[in-house]
């Protein structure tokens, strides 16, 4: 993201949401929630946040973005760790090098945000900045795994009819309430949808929020580029991996996420949940 300096300093760089606490361990500047900070400090004794995760006899390989860690933390909170890299023409150029501070408390800020207008994220609980240079920084970055989950290419390809739906249906709230609060997610593909299943009811996680950014709530230029690149994304899919999605369902998403997104309060909770 090219606007992500002056994002940064709209999110107020210094400004932690409650309960989070900034601190220096091991020449790393970390910002972790106050019940998480015991637990990554022990991490870090490993080096970095992600070689712990890597090294990690529990550790479940995900594949999205980037390489990402399943592990269990040492307080034994199961969490992802996950480490910040460039993509695109920059990922040949700086690796996974970001001028300071990084993306990374950009997307604490997107999270948070997102949080407190009801999207559903997976929380995080920590990342970690490390010096690679005079200017520039690498990071790591600590999220609640969400149990029972899958992405939605899984469920496309793989799932049946009645999940496929279902999953659907979720995508397309999630879509909606993203746009009703201005949020647009420059690469809101299927494997960013994350849907978790919990005492029979199905739930949609957004994934990779650094990719968010605000404008006018309700605004439907908003919308419209979310679902186009959602539908985009479900396209490629299709075509590449078999994802037994169709036209017909794509324009039902749009429809339904047009609808929630012209009045969120409106829809019941448990349609979301």
């Amino acid at each position: 993201m090219s606007a992500l300096p002056s994002l940064l300093r709209a999110a107020g760089e210094d400004e932690l949401p409650k309960g989070y606490a900034r601190v220096t361990v091991r020449g790393a500047t970390v910002v972790a929630t106050e019940a998480s900070l015991d637990a990554i400090r022990v991490a870090l004794e490993a080096g970095t946040l992600y070689e712990y995760a890597a090294r990690h006899h529990e550790a479940r390989l995900l594949v999205g973005r980037g390489t990402a860690y399943a592990v269990p933390l040492p307080s034994g909170e199961r969490v992802v760790v996950r480490h910040n890299r460039h993509g695109g023409l920059l990922a040949r150029l700086t690796g996974d090098r970001f001028l300071a501070p990084t993306r990374a408390p950009y997307e604490l800020f997107v999270s948070d945000r997102l949080t407190l207008c009801g999207v559903l994220t997976p929380p995080i609980i920590a990342y970690a900045v490390y010096p690679a240079g005079p200017l520039l920084r690498r990071s790591d970055v600590v999220s609640v795994e969400i149990p029972n989950s899958t992405d939605l290419s899984e469920i496309l390809v793989h799932g049946n009819d009645a999940e496929r739906r279902e999953a659907l249906h979720k995508a397309a709230f999630l879509i909606g309430e993203l746009s009703a609060f201005g949020a647009r997610h420059h690469d809101l593909n299927i494997k960013n949808v994350l849907l978790s299943r919990c005492a029979g009811f199905m739930a949609a996680y957004l994934l990779d929020v650094d990719r968010v950014t605000f404008g006018p709530p309700g605004d439907d230029r908003l919308l419209q580029r979310n679902l186009e690149r959602f539908a985009r994304s479900a396209r490629k899919w299709r075509k590449l991996h078999g994802a037994r999605v169709d036209e017909r369902e794509l324009e039902w998403v749009a429809v339904t996420a047009r609808r929630v997104a012209s009045s969120p309060a409106d829809e019941s909770p448990s349609t979301r949940s």
